[in-house]
């Protein structure tokens, strides 16, 4: 098993505070594990010099000149001895049907896995590499290209026969070559080259950086992430190229492409291998022994980077350093990197081990955050990827989640996750509640254990409020409120409150608490004893909610001294439960109270209590004399000598001038206004609603001789009396109070009635005008008569079967008809004839207009 580590800091970082380096510690982006199975056994009799991967299975080649096909957990399932010397590369197509194998003797073989057919060629040199058409399968692209001292393409003709072609040579060896699409990739001693298959053009040349560096120490690693698009690692340089399409008007004689170097960069390390992760790249890295960089122990290990490529450089995302067996006598060259294009599995291949690095999913996710007590975080990871996991479970995630916050104190919080950790099942929710019972929590937890269609036994709730009761009154009265009644035993724990109210029969909250209790148990009376003993606001509720009007028929007062308003409008929402001579009845020797009653019946019914209305002027005298008089004028029931009689004694003037003004006796009432209350304003405003010529004598005789009264005459009297009459009767030589101003008001409002009169006089002679002409249109117009009509006095048809002979016919403007004989006699009035029918409604509308003769 591969150890993976974290790159470790120099000494002085590590003096850092521990916590500080759990928050700044980041999660490993891959996890490792050791090919094992068939390849064990392989590697300890022999060492591994290449690997080629497929989505199907594996082939390893090694340095005994074998070559192994493995599924993807290192089980071997096919075996072929090419050589008894080291294989060089192994090269698949795209299919995996096809392989091909060079080794150190200058062999080289292609065939099919599944086919007989092949090529066997024996070099009198080394072959390096090489590489197979990706399409190889197909007939028309038997193609593959080999690597020794020279580049070689060979390819089948129509006569199935091989033929090769050098695509290059003469720079030394060829020490790597990738085919991908119609592009050749492959490196010597001088640089990279690309050759394009279908131009059968070579396109571009991208020279060696670290030339000091020996070629077969430190091989170039080619790496194809697309198809336009090869990595290039050699050294400690990046260089990231893009196959372009050249604009046709630029070709002349150069290639149809071109290759843009996008990104470039260099590393600390020298690059073993390459390989694309999204837009990432993960690195293989030897480290040196006399590096600087790194701790002791990891030195000369082999090292798996992330980075992000930028166009100037690049951004270390993350790096582990890997413990792979013999490290210690690896060289750079020993190490390679291979992936698989359908998964993201990268394979590290030294030659006593081989390592397979994968993403971490969900599952290794949440093990991380697991094992840095990150249990919030976990929790969250687990519940969105429910369908994905497959190691963990959400529950005990949130299990453990639990007991971390209980160790560390916090327990409300870990109280608030049981709802969403424990869920249904009653045995946890139990075994958790007896655990914060041991810890001194219950408190916590009440206020989240379920109370719905999902209850736990009522011997639970019981524990829980009788913990509250020995401890906290308010929070027992809260539970009480907020538990639905069925969740526990209601006589035990109103036991257990009667015992507490003996030691303190006084204390509020257990009183509302226990009428909380009684109303549960349907004792609402027992509960309504309480509510009006302590005042409280949810008596009118109770009573309402469950029709306790029976039971408050004899508590009508201790109602009313609570909350009036509420009151009343209870009462009288429900006279037919609490009639209301039984309210009265109630409230008799409490008045106050029963004028507040009667005023609101009467509001809502001038007539449903007008028996009581006698009695009512008193209660209103008493206690409301602003609404004494409009109770005066708007009921029809109280008896006027009374009310005259308890007005007078209490000297109310208003109220006695309204009595008796309804009682007929205007001239004492507006001798009161005069002398008891000496408002003129008043009395000219009691005139003008009496509208009675002698109550205007009776008001100028009286005001005659007092100057301000006849001030206030004239300002007012001029729309109602002849000012005339009272100038004519106004003393020679009294001195009156703005005179030429009220004199000047009544000439005004005299010209304003002239202006009126004429103006009127103008709108309705205008209007007779224009209604004569419109009857004078309409009487110039001609009335159809034919066969439908029909004459009204004889009701048969106004025009005879036979015109041809002589017939008369009437026609008034009413548009009744007769016949001329029809039309009797009286019709005729001083020469003008009448409608019969019309003429006794009203005369004139019904003039003859029309006489028809022939």
């Amino acid at each position: 098993m591969a150890e993976v580590e974290e790159q470790g800091r120099k000494l002085s970082e590590e003096s850092t505070d521990e916590s500080e380096e759990e928050d700044t510690e980041e999660e490993p982006k891959l996890k490792y594990e050791r090919l094992t199975n068939g390849v064990t056994e392989i590697l300890q009799k022999d060492a591994a010099s290449c690997m080629t991967v497929h989505d199907k299975f594996l082939a390893l080649g090694t340095h005994f000149g074998k070559v192994y096909l493995l599924d993807i957990q290192g089980n071997v399932t096919q075996k072929f001895e090419i050589s008894p010397v080291k294989i060089n590369q192994i090269s698949l197509d795209e299919s995996g049907d096809h392989v091909g194998i060079c080794s150190e003797d200058g062999k080289v073989q292609v065939f099919g896995l599944y086919t007989r057919e092949g090529f066997h060629e024996n070099f009198d040199c080394p072959i390096k590499v090489m590489a197979l058409h990706p399409q190889f399968i197909r007939s028309n692209n038997k193609q593959f290209v080999t690597g020794g001292n020279k580049l070689l393409l060979y390819e089948r003709n129509w006569l199935n026969r091989w033929k090769t072609c050098v695509l290059h040579e003469g720079e030394g060896n060829i020490t790597n070559v990738k085919w991908r699409a119609n592009l050749i990739a492959w490196a010597n001693n001088v640089g990279v080259k690309i050759y394009d298959i279908s131009s059968k053009q070579r396109i571009t040349n991208v020279l060696r950086d670290n030339t000091n560096l020996r070629p077969d120490m430190y091989p170039c690693s080619l790496c194809w992430k697309d198809n336009t698009t090869l990595i290039i690692g050699w050294g400690s340089s990046v260089k990231i190229c893009v196959v372009k399409e050249r604009d046709p008007t630029e070709m002349r004689d150069l290639p149809s492409r071109y290759v843009e170097i996008v990104s470039a960069f260099e590393t600390e390390f020298f690059i073993s291998g390459l390989a694309p992760l999204a837009d990432q790249l993960v690195t293989l890295y030897y480290v040196k022994e006399n590096s600087e960089h790194m701790e002791e122990e990891f030195r000369t290990r082999p090292r798996l980077d992330i980075i992000q490529p930028l166009p100037e450089g690049c951004e270390e995302i993350s790096s582990d350093a890997l413990t792979v067996r013999n490290f210690q006598e690896n060289q750079c060259r020993d190490y390679r990197l291979e992936h698989s294009e359908g998964e993201s599995l990268f394979y590290i291949i030294s030659p006593k081990d081989i390592v397979v690095a994968k993403e971490r999913d969900q599952d290794d996710h949440i093990d991380w955050l697991l094992e840095k007590k990150k249990y919030e975080e976990a929790l969250m990871a687990a519940e969105i990827s429910f369908k994905n996991i497959k190691r963990h479970d959400v529950q005990k995630i949130g299990m453990a989640y639990i007991n971390h916050l209980v160790e560390k104190g916090d327990y409300d919080t870990a109280a608030r996750k049981c709802q969403k950790v424990l869920g249904r099942n009653m045995d946890l929710w139990e075994n958790e509640v007896y655990r914060f019972k041991t810890i001194g929590q219950l408190k916590a937890i009440s206020q989240y254990l379920p109370r719905g269609d999902l209850r736990l036994r009522p011997a639970i709730y019981e524990m829980i409020l009788h913990e509250f009761l020995k401890t906290d009154y308010e929070g027992f009265a809260t539970l009480i409120r907020e538990w639905p009644g069925e969740l526990y035993n209601n006589m035990a724990i109103v036991q257990a409150v009667n015992e507490h109210l003996k030691k303190d029969p006084t204390n509020s909250i257990l009183l509302t608490t226990l009428a909380e209790l009684y109303t549960y148990d349907q004792r609402y009376d027992r509960a309504l004893e309480i509510y009006l003993k302590l005042r409280h606001k949810d008596v009118y509720q109770l009573i309402h909610k469950h029709n306790l009007f029976s039971s408050i028929k004899d508590k009508i007062v201790l109602l009313m001294d609570f909350d009036k308003e509420k009151a009343v409008d209870m009462l009288l929402d429900n006279e037919d439960k609490i009639s209301m001579d039984k309210v009265v009845e109630e409230l008799k020797d409490r008045p106050e109270l029963l004028h507040v009653y009667l005023h609101k019946l009467f509001k809502r019914d001038h007539h449903k209590g007008q028996k009581y209305h006698e009695r009512q002027i008193s209660l209103y005298a008493e206690f409301d004399r602003p609404n004494l008089l409009p109770f005066l004028r708007e009921s029809m029931h109280c008896p006027l000598e009374k009310a005259l009689e308890i007005c007078q004694q209490r000297h109310f003037v208003e109220e006695t001038v309204f009595l008796l003004s309804r009682m007929g006796n205007c001239r004492r009432a507006l001798q009161m206004i005069m002398e008891e209350l000496a408002d003129v304003d008043k009395a000219i405003e009691f005139a003008k609603e009496q509208d009675d010529r002698e109550l205007w004598e009776d008001l100028i005789s009286y005001s005659i001789d007092k100057p301000p009264f006849i001030t206030g005459l004239l300002n007012n009297i001029g729309t109602h009396v002849d000012p005339i009459l009272l100038i004519h009767r106004i003393k020679e030589g009294m001195e009156i109070p703005n005179l030429r101003d009220s004199l000047v008001k009544i000439l005004q409002d005299y010209n304003l009635q002239i202006l009126l009169r004429e103006g009127c006089k103008k709108i309705l002679v205008a209007d007779s005008l224009s209604l004569l002409q419109r009857m004078h249109r309409t009487q110039k117009r001609g009335v159809r008569v034919d066969e439908e009509n029909i004459c009204e006095s004889c009701h048969t048809p106004i025009l005879p079967p036979d015109t041809a002979q002589a017939f008369g016919v009437v026609v008034f403007h009413c548009r009744h008809m007769f016949h001329k004989e029809c039309l009797p006699s009286p019709g005729t009035v001083l020469g003008t004839q009448y409608c019969n029918i019309c003429s006794a409604k009203r005369r004139g509308p019904g003039s003859g207009i029309l006489e028809m003769k022939k």
